[in-house]
């Protein structure tokens, strides 16, 4: 068997194998680019949310947290 042979053999095989793949998971047609489009746009929305939620979740454990110290002086140094 030659190189080219070989080769051309491994294609075949590898070319079946993604096409069977791509069966199995229900991405077989033509409409299997939307849904990886919509796929991805999901993922970037939920990357986003996680992102925000964090930052939410961050500033106010902050907020609260100086506002306990606000609070904890207004209560020592306010009433003298």
């Amino acid at each position: 068997m030659t190189d080219a042979e070989l080769e051309a053999m491994l294609d075949r095989a590898a070319k079946k194998g993604a096409t069977e793949a791509l069966n199995e998971i229900g991405l077989h047609d033509e409409n299997a680019i939307h849904d990886i489009y919509e796929l991805r746009g999901l993922l970037d929305s939920w990357r986003s949310t996680k992102r925000t939620i964090g930052s939410t979740i961050t500033r106010f454990a902050t907020m609260a947290i100086l506002g306990a110290l606000a609070a904890s002086a207004w209560f020592k140094f306010g009433d003298k």
